[in-house]
């Protein structure tokens, strides 16, 4: 007996899939066809000139289904695809901007295998959050679905994504250096070494895997940290260069072996690029205005959709205009232009350009050497996993309402007044400089603690100290 078709908003809210501050995210089990179906019928819906739509995916063990799905009720309504197959999210919305074609990226991003997600681009970039709304509230009828394979890979994002780097950066860029490449089960792990070759680098692949990695890169696992240190050093890299699953998010060790906080990063991108104008979110380290590099800066909630709002208000009054993100995710919102070579805009996060740009900037020096010029601010986070939305905006609020009984409950010496700032959670500004921030992860069931301070070591000892404390909380 057939079951009967449903409109796509009930389907959607029956789901237990939300939109989080990247796309919409859930567990496996929630992305059954009809859900994926559901999704991207009421997104095609909000395109209403386009009839072609690009997807591609990451390595996770469920992308593929997911994207069967998705293209089964895309054919089912008419709609013809350009398959990417494997390849970095910036990567697919880098070859849908060249097209001019909306498209579906199925990623969890960094979160565990359990869990995936899909992420949407109009033809003119990222969407944001009345887009998603729309998707939501949308009433499209999604037919039972019967999934084929995938469709032939088509190569041009990958192609125009290794064209776009190698166009503008000189050909010996990276002439004499030893570039590590900590594959895993990036969607640009078969990427990255060609690009780095390209560019005059000598590449050490290491770590590739066939299970799935989930690398955050706000809170690198104490492994992959001590692993990064023994690979730097049996190798002698120059650099060590990762993602997260899907590429978009870049981790960068110096010659120590020492990962670089993405901001950080971000930020020395930025000053090779001449940016006058930044969009960030509130976490990001405070050596941004204590740097002077620019003109203006605007912090926002945490989420790329956030940024790229920001980014908006900016890009009149400004002559080049980025954002980015603490997890090292670089959006460039202006055409850079150096003698007869451009680097095109592409306001969605990306791993690759900030870490070009640094590798730019060293010359004969070290990576390490380049972070003593910046201001001494340190930040740090982590999270406390599978901890519910309801107990996290529960701390939330008792921290926002009582900083200081918060602030004696987690042992956290402090003198004078604090301030307060909602922007995102809450973020609590201590009179001796030094900061903790606090919020729900957008994406996964965790609580996440921020740190940003002038003490490598204080931060970290802030941040397990607070997170100690609210285990407490979440066990009563």
């Amino acid at each position: 007996m057939a079951v009967a078709s449903m409109y796509s908003n009930d389907v959607i809210v029956q789901s237990g899939v939300r939109f989080g501050t990247s796309g919409a995210r859930g567990l496996v089990s929630q992305f059954t066809p009809q859900v994926c179906g559901a999704f991207t019928l009421a997104f095609m819906a909000q395109q209403t000139s386009a009839m072609r739509v690009a997807i591609a995916i990451d390595n996770r063990p469920s992308s593929v289904k997911i994207a069967q799905a998705c293209i089964a009720a895309l054919k089912h309504y008419g709609y013809e695809v350009e398959y990417y197959g494997v390849v970095p999210t910036p990567a697919l919305a880098y070859a849908a901007q060249l097209l001019q074609l909306p498209a579906i990226m199925v990623t969890g991003s960094h979160i565990p295998h359990d869990r995936n997600g899909l992420k949407f681009y109009r033809c003119d970039g990222e969407i944001d959050k009345t887009d998603e709304q729309a998707i939501i509230n949308a009433q499209i009828c999604v037919p039972q679905l019967q999934l084929e394979a995938l469709p032939q890979v088509s190569y041009y994002a990958q192609q125009q994504y290794i064209k776009r780097y190698v166009t503008y950066f000189p050909s010996d860029l990276l002439s004499g250096k030893r570039i590590g490449v900590y594959q895993h089960t990036s969607a640009g792990r078969d990427i990255y070494p060609s690009l780095f070759a390209a560019l005059g680098g000598e590449v050490v692949n290491l770590g590739y895997s066939e299970e799935f990695v989930a690398i955050d890169t706000e809170a690198i696992d104490e492994l992959d940290k001590q692993q990064a240190k023994k690979w730097t050093k049996e190798y002698q890299l120059d650099v060590l260069f990762s993602t997260d699953g899907d590429g978009d998010r870049p981790l960068l060790a110096d010659e120590r072996g020492e990962y670089l906080a993405g901001d950080i990063l971000c930020l020395l991108a930025a000053q090779y690029l001449n940016i006058n104008a930044l969009a960030i979110p509130v976490n990001c380290n405070t050596a941004l205005e204590l740097s002077g590099a620019f003109e203006q800066i605007v912090r926002t909630k945490i989420g790329s959709v956030y940024v790229i709002n920001a980014i908006k208000t900016l890009q009149d009054d400004n002559a080049l205009v980025a954002g980015f993100e603490a997890n090292g995710g670089f959006l460039l919102a202006s055409d850079i232009y150096d003698n007869h070579r451009v680097m095109m805009k592409l306001e969605t996060r990306d791993a690759l350009l900030p870490v070009l740009c640094v590798l730019a900037m060293l010359g004969q020096n070290k990576l390490s050497n380049l972070l003593l010029k910046l201001p001494q601010r340190f930040t740090y986070s982590d999270r406390i996993e599978n901890v519910e939305l309801q107990k996290s905006t529960q701390i939330v609020q008792f921290a926002r309402n009582s900083p200081y009984l918060f602030l004696d409950y987690s042992q956290i010496q402090y003198q004078g007044r604090v301030h307060v700032d909602n922007t995102d959670g809450v973020r609590i500004l201590l009179e001796s400089g030094d900061i903790i921030h606090l919020r729900p992860s957008g994406n996964a069931p965790e609580f996440r603690c921020y740190v940003d301070c002038d003490n490598k070591l204080n931060a970290q000892r802030l941040v397990m100290r607070v997170l100690s404390s609210i285990k407490n909380m979440t066990r009563a």
